[in-house]
Parts: structure tokens; sequence; C-alpha cells
């Protein structure tokens, strides 16, 4: 692994009015690392990535990226720098062919020799490239998507939720794709309930409670961690 980060979260805190949603949240994500962020409902797992990305600005600390602070650039920038996501509910534009939706984000993120036609493949949708996305299937839309998260050429992709409803061979062939990114390079943070699916990814979890970091480690010394086992079964 690389020496320095590609990102480093130090003490970084959120509130929406009097609730506090990340409490002194620090930890580091290494270039070509998928990283399992979890958690029960409610303790700022998607909040995470939200600041991380810039859908919301941290109210403390620093987010890092290549060592510079970004936790103030808003979400086009942070695309342009390398930082992209996909989100639990897809965001795809559903009046927009498959194809085009590749190319919106393509175009919005300036990215350097982007191939549509690659990444359709890759995320297999190929044979749907002149479909109208608003008629894909719920595993399609995901697909779609993560396509166009990286069609802006990231170096740090996030990744909400991408297992939720879907089936073991569809889970299968994602953990194949996401697996295959890191290896390409590309850091994950990867947000996840389905801990079978994450140990088939990565060995490394940061667990979260409540907006605290509870745990970093291996998903199966987690299991094991007196504190995330009570935040699990409240208590």
């Amino acid at each position: 692994m690389a020496s320095e980060p590609l990102l480093r979260l130090e003490g970084v805190g959120k509130k929406f009015g009097l609730l506090t949603v990340l409490n002194e949240v620090s930890f580091s994500v290494q270039p070509g690392e998928i990283v399992g962020l979890v958690g029960p409902n409610g303790s700022g797992k998607t909040t995470t990535i939200n600041v991380i990305s810039g859908v919301h600005q941290a109210d403390s600390g620093q987010i890092l990226f290549e060592g510079q602070p970004v936790q103030r650039l808003p979400i086009f920038k942070l695309a342009r720098l390398g930082i992209n996501r996909s989100f639990q509910v897809p965001k795809t534009f559903h009046e927009l062919t498959v194809r085009e939706n590749i190319e919106v984000a393509a175009a919005i993120g300036r990215a350097r020799g982007a191939d549509p036609a690659a990444i359709l493949a890759e995320i297999g949708l190929a044979e749907q490239a002149g479909t109208l996305a608003g008629s894909l299937t719920v595993n399609q839309q995901k697909m779609l998507d993560l396509g166009r998260a990286l069609a802006t050429g990231p170096k740090l992709l996030l990744v909400d939720e991408i297992g939720a409803g879907l089936n073991p061979a569809e889970l299968g062939g994602i953990a194949q794709l996401l697996t295959g990114l890191a290896a390409r390079g590309i850091a994950l943070i990867v947000v996840e309930h389905l801990l079978d699916f994450l140990g088939k990814i990565t060995e490394r979890v940061i667990v979260l409670g409540a907006g605290k970091m509870l745990f970093e480690g291996s998903l199966q010394n987690a299991s094991r961690d007196p504190d995330v086992v009570a935040a699990f079964i409240g208590g």
C-alpha cells in the first residue's frame, strides 16, 4: 500500500440542528483499498459519505484528499478531483438513454478518455445503451448509477447500500465488479448492511454507532467487539 493515504478524515463532525450526527470521525483510505462502513440505522454511515462527497459540509474537522483539504468544495469540483459516489436510491436521468446518462456524467466530471461503450460493457448494460434509463430494472438502475460515477474517472468511489434488494447472483456480480475496480487502483468506501457481501470484497471495516467510531479492523474481529455488539443489539 502507498504510505500516503488517498483520503483522510480528521475529527470530522456534523450536526443537523441540535442533533449531532457525526462526532470526531477519523480514518484514512489508501489507493486501491476497499473499506466497509457499517453500523445500525442512524449511526452516521450515509452522512459520512455525504460529507466526503460534498452533499453536506462538515461542521468541524478536516477532510484531506491527496493531502489537500476538500471539505468546503462543491460536489462538481470534488468529482473533477476524483471523488464520486453512487446512491442507495439511484439518481439517474430517466428521460435520457443509458448511454446518454454516461455521456452527461463524463462531461460534468471532465473525465479525459472516458469510453461510454467500455463503461457500459463493464457494468453489464451494453445491450441497453439506447434504452431510456427510466425503464430499467432496480438492479440495472443501480449499475447505471455506478457507471455514471465511473464515467467521471474517480480515484475514490463511495458506494451506498448497493446490495439492498438484490439476489445472490446479482450480489456476486457486483462483488466481482467492485474488487476489479480496486485492483485498478480505485479506492472504495462501501456502506452496507449485508455483512456476507462485505466479507467477499474487503477484510477492513469501520463501525459507527450514534455518529462515533466504535471499531476499525477486520470484519471477523468486529463481530467479537463488545461495543459493536452492544450497538447492534441496542445495548
